[in-house]
């Protein structure tokens, strides 16, 4: 009965929009004009229709930005449902088949065919890059290669949950190497919010149920490439490279960078021998080889579409709107996680990464507010 009350509403007020939308909106107003039939038809009108225009005009541009309103919110659903289907996949592939680096190079590898195909179609203009260019780019690849297989071996080390209230603590490490490489000093304000993100990490660890020295290194490890990622992005592309380099080119070319250089160490940490030995004692405890490339590959096209939508979601948006964007998405894969995996989390766990992600957002907007 629910089902069927909100199809019928559904219709109805679609029907409703349409027959609206369909009706020419100055005719209601001109039409109470027509009663005034002692006045010439043209002295009547010509009055009327510079603000029937720019009626018409002020409404438009209010539908326009309704629907630019609902763009970015689908953009942000989206951002948020592909990562929550990456932390979940990649975290069952793991605990299935416990090979990272293999695991690390796959999820980058699935997102290169994407891009191929939306380059050779024309449905996304191809980048052009010099030689020099792709010199430029190298550092800010292996800086997002650190980034993605920190954490793809933290996720398989400990909880996703886990891997998280840790990942929280990126913008110490940000402000740190920033002040150390570029000699970026912040304001006060903007180093006090980061004493809440440093105990919050340390009363979440300090109990964590499924605390691991792996994860946390691992981590770290991602914490630290991200931040040097960003640096180096600063450092050597301030001009911009190439052409037709928009964000989601830019993220296209650093992933198949980054590919191109795990390849030999993955193979030299995970050789074809031990990938077999993984696989077989896989589906010797009972998994179909349809389940492990299924959760292999899912985690792969979710790790692409996660990243892609972030770039068309933050890219729309101020940066405090940013900020409170990645503190809902941390939130959202920690409660997520909590559930599809019943991880224990201990109430000093609850408490400690409650005050991190606090603090990271507080980071966030002193930043944007005093530097």
């Amino acid at each position: 009965m629910l089902l069927k009350a909100v199809l019928l509403f559904g219709a109805v007020g679609t029907s409703a929009l349409a027959s609206f939308a369909v009706a020419p909106r100055h005719h209601l107003r001109v039409a109470p004009q027509r009663a005034a039939v002692a006045l010439p038809t043209a002295a009547r009108l010509a009055p009327r229709a510079p603000a029937i225009f720019m009626a018409d005009a002020a409404e438009a541009k209010e539908s326009d930005g309704v629907f630019e309103t609902l763009k970015t919110a689908s953009f942000f659903a989206l951002w948020y449902l592909f990562n929550i289907g990456y932390n979940i996949y990649n975290k069952k592939a793991l605990n299935a088949l416990p090979i990272p680096w293999t695991m690390a190079l796959l999820q980058l590898f699935v997102g290169i065919p994407y891009c191929l195909f939306l380059w050779t179609t024309g449905l996304r203009k191809a980048p052009k890059l010099s030689a020099d260019n792709v010199k430029t780019l190298i550092p800010v690849s292996l800086g997002h290669l650190g980034t993605h297989i920190g954490a793809v071996i933290s996720l398989g080390a400990g909880a996703v949950s886990f891997t998280h209230i840790i990942k929280a603590s990126e913008p110490v490490v940000s402000a740190a190497l920033s002040f150390a490489i570029l000699g970026a000093v912040s304001s006060w304000q903007t180093y006090l919010t980061l004493l809440p993100i440093v105990g919050g990490v340390a009363l979440a660890s300090l109990k964590e149920l499924s605390f691991t020295w792996v994860g946390f290194i691992a981590a770290m490890v991602s914490n630290l490439s991200s931040a040097m990622r960003g640096i180096l992005a600063k450092k050597t592309m301030g001009g911009g490279v190439g052409e037709n380099m928009s964000e989601a080119n830019l993220y296209g070319v650093l992933t198949i960078l980054a590919t191109i250089a795990l390849f030999p160490v993955a193979l030299a940490i995970e050789p074809p021998a031990a990938i077999r030995a993984a696989w077989t004692a896989a589906t010797g405890a009972g998994m179909t080889a349809g389940y492990l490339a299924k959760m292999s590959l899912l985690s792969g096209a979710f790790y692409y579409l996660y990243n892609e939508v972030a770039f068309l979601a933050l890219g729309r948006v101020n940066p405090v709107t940013h900020a409170v964007g990645n503190t809902i998405k941390r939130v959202v894969i920690i409660v997520a996680s909590v559930i599809a995996f019943k991880t224990p989390i201990s109430t000093l766990g609850v408490i400690g990464s409650s005050i991190a992600i606090a603090g990271t957002l507080l980071y966030s907007l002193a930043k944007n507010k005093f530097g």
